[in-house]
């Protein structure tokens, strides 16, 4: 069996797409008795789509590759700790487990503002593992996000 940051490092690779095509660099694969299933990245700017966050698109991705939108025993590996919207789509999917790259002080819903993965009133709760390729996962976003303030015109 592959080890979580084997794992994540393949998210990584994800979240280096969405950089490359200038969207905010987060990526997802999603695992299944040690394959890969499904592998994703962020495309909200690119599809235009507030939906179009990499956790969502690898969720519909192994949900259509299986014939069900219930991913029960698939782990989820994610460079960003998820939002509030896809904390909900874990939770609806059925997802076993979250593995977290860096977390989200400003929009986090894995305990970072909310932890909405693990409230025993829903019908679901998922394992969580953080910090897995954390200084990768958090550098590749400072990078990112210190090149777009670069190219950002100035105001005078």
């Amino acid at each position: 069996m592959k080890s979580d940051e084997y794992y994540m490092k393949e998210a990584l690779r994800q979240a280096k797409k969405a950089a490359a095509a200038g969207d905010v660099p987060i990526g997802c694969v999603i695992v299944k008795d040690g394959v890969i299933v499904a592998r994703a990245y962020n495309k909200r700017n690119k599809n235009k789509s507030v939906l179009a966050h990499a956790e969502t698109l690898a969720i519909d991705k192994a949900a259509k590759k299986q014939g069900d939108f219930r991913l029960d025993g698939y782990d989820l590996y994610v460079t960003l700790e998820p939002c509030q919207m896809c904390a909900g789509a874990i939770i609806q999917s059925r997802v076993r487990r979250v593995i977290i790259g860096a977390m989200n002080p400003k929009a986090g819903c894995a305990g970072s503002i909310l932890n909405l993965l693990q409230i025993e009133r829903f019908n679901h709760q998922a394992e969580i593992t953080r910090g897995v390729c954390e200084e990768e996962c958090s550098e590749l976003l400072t990078n990112f996000f210190k090149e777009l303030r670069k190219k950002k015109p100035t105001t005078t």
